[in-house]
């Protein structure tokens, strides 16, 4: 049993929903802590005594969704603490940190408050990162990718040069270094589309510091850079919108980049019909994609990087291709549920 949002549309939930058919194909049942809801794609129940254990997925965002917080106390009073687990998504259960403007708490009390809920709730904790820095936590890495969604690779007609979908909160730095390498062959790119919330600035009611952190963006750059800015997709629309485009940057948030945790766009985008170029650390991306996708960095190079998968789309179509083989065999969603099975029994 998972305790997290029940969500429409978000990537965690999304991920929730691979893993439960997932456990369907094995004989097994992954359900959400929720009313029942046949509409629902997964599951819902709030039979929390028949769980063999009951998982916390937690997030920056435990507070309110929906004017409703986040139910984390009632599942702790019906779950002895022996059965329960928690994944620490956004890498919260850490020291105060502070990355090129990003930050996973705004003070050390912060921090402390949210470590003692933590270790309040389970004395098993996980991060999805294959290097978790605090003693005692250890690697899930949750996400995981899907072969089903894997779509054609170019050469072949794109309707866009580049397409990156997903919001701004905190990522302006890397996609600023990303359009900074774009600049000089613009004439190159062809169409540039960004898909996702606030790329143009935060919305009204967002104060001060949050606004100039999280935030932060350059409108007049994406205006003379020719940038189109439109709204979210659903997430069943994310690789298909991906795959209208030659290549993709692969983003993180410095924060999280620095700690190296995986989310859902790391794995989705490698199967979209796109060439995926990544602005993350290389000793990341090696442990993750394996040794070809090193060739995928964008790195110090980036525009003679781009330029080059321009030139020979169909080299870098083979590199993606062997990307694609090791995430099926290292990172499915199959093996994430084998890696959770184990960590119930455990």
């Amino acid at each position: 049993m998972f305790v997290y949002w029940k969500l429409e549309d978000a990537g965690s939930a999304h991920t929730i929903h691979h893993l439960a058919r997932a456990a369907r194909r094995a004989g097994h049942e992954i359900v959400l802590y929720a009313k029942p809801d046949p509409t629902y794609p997964t599951e819902c129940s709030l039979d929390v005594e028949s769980a063999d254990a009951v998982v916390f997925l937690l997030e920056w965002n435990i507070y309110l969704h929906h004017d409703e917080p986040l139910d984390i106390e009632g599942p702790m009073r019906r779950c002895p603490r022996e059965r329960r687990i928690l994944i620490d998504n956004d890498g919260m259960y850490n020291d105060a940190l502070r990355v090129d403007g990003d930050y996973n708490h705004q003070t050390p009390e912060d921090a402390r408050i949210r470590t003692e809920l933590y270790d309040r709730i389970s004395d098993r904790i996980y991060q999805p990162t294959l290097q978790p820095r605090r003693p005692g936590v250890a690697t899930y890495l949750f996400h995981g990718y899907d072969p089903a969604l894997e779509r054609d690779l170019p050469p072949g007609p794109r309707e866009y040069g580049m397409v990156y979908v997903g919001s701004n909160w905190f990522r302006w730095g890397p996609m600023r270094r990303v359009l900074g390498s774009v600049e000089p062959i613009r004439d190159r790119i062809g169409r540039i589309r960004l898909i996702g919330h606030d790329w143009l600035g935060a919305p009204w009611w967002i104060g001060s510091p949050l606004r100039n952190e999280a935030y932060r963006t350059e409108p007049a750059l994406l205006e003379r850079l020719r940038v189109e800015v439109t709204a979210p997709v659903p997430t069943e629309q994310v690789v298909p919108t991906m795959s209208r485009a030659q290549w993709n940057p692969v983003l993180a948030r410095p924060t999280f980049n620095h700690l190296r945790l995986v989310h859902p766009r790391l794995f989705e985008t490698p199967a979209a019909g796109t060439i995926p170029l990544f602005d993350l650390d290389e000793a990341h991306v090696k442990d993750l994609y394996g040794e070809a996708a090193l060739e995928l960095v964008l790195g110090e190079d980036a525009t003679d990087r781009i330029v080059d998968v321009l030139d020979r789309p169909g080299h870098y179509a083979a590199v993606v291709t062997r990307v694609r083989r090791h995430l099926a065999e290292h990172h499915s969603y199959d093996q994430r549920l084998r890696e959770l099975i184990n960590l119930v029994e455990s």
